[in-house]
């Protein structure tokens, strides 16, 4: 059984009186385990078609499944639970709180799912660990550096476990040298924790490192390449 599987899905906008189509009969399946692009130009669809796999838009028409199970009829507060417990999100910006912590920006992501206090808090410390960050747990974000920022995001979305991160440009903020080493992080998360990826990017370094390269053009999937093995998670 696919992780997540996209069948047919079209989501349009209107600016002003014009329909703009932002993606276009949309199909794919992602396995448990994968580390995978969706490539392509500014305005080519990515971020829709992400904002659509991770639940946080709704298409015009065509299907989607998560762990087998139909997402086009959930409600809303049922969707935001699968989101918050199934699913992980890194944003181009890092989208810290600035008043708390590090621990606590990462616990944060674990508070909202009602675990128990002393639980949040012990996550957040080996989710930190796991992104290079240990003894900085108690640093707000004006006292981290860009990319260590963004590594609280990234300790953010894998503190409670996602079957899958949805990473919407991730590289795209930073310098070459932070790029490069969130890149070598997204690699050691995936090959020591078997954590399934999906990132949008047209970031050539980023496209280069994944194992799975989902091309689109104008809101449409034109190539879908397997370049090497995967890790099954």
């Amino acid at each position: 059984m696919a992780l997540l599987s996209a069948r047919r899905l079209t989501r349009t906008y209107r600016v002003g009186d014009e329909r703009v189509v932002g993606v276009s009969d949309a199909s794919l399946e992602l396995e448990k385990g994968e580390f995978a692009v969706l490539a392509g130009p500014s305005g080519s669809g990515k971020t829709t078609l992400l904002n659509l796999l991770g639940l946080l838009d709704r298409p015009d028409s065509g299907e989607l499944l998560f762990e087998g199970r139909d997402l086009g009829s959930l409600p809303e507060d049922e969707r935001a639970r699968l989101r918050r417990e199934r699913l992980g999100f890194v944003f181009q910006q890092a989208q810290l709180i600035p008043v708390l912590t590090a621990e606590e920006n990462v616990a944060m992501a674990l508070w909202i799912r009602d675990l128990p206090e002393d639980e949040c808090r012990r996550r957040a410390r080996e989710a930190l660990a796991a992104v290079g960050l240990a003894g900085k747990e108690g640093r707000r974000p004006d006292q981290l550096s860009g990319g260590q920022r963004q590594r609280v995001a990234v300790a953010r979305a894998i503190a409670g476990e996602p079957a899958l991160v949805l990473a919407d440009e991730p590289t795209a903020s930073v310098d070459s040298e932070t790029a490069s080493r969130l890149l070598d992080l997204f690699d050691e998360l995936h090959a020591r924790r078997g954590i399934s990826f999906l990132f949008s990017s047209h970031d050539p370094r980023m496209i280069e490192r994944a194992a799975r390269r989902i091309r689109l053009t104008d809101g449409r999937i034109v190539s879908d390449e397997r370049v090497r093995q995967e890790v099954n998670g």
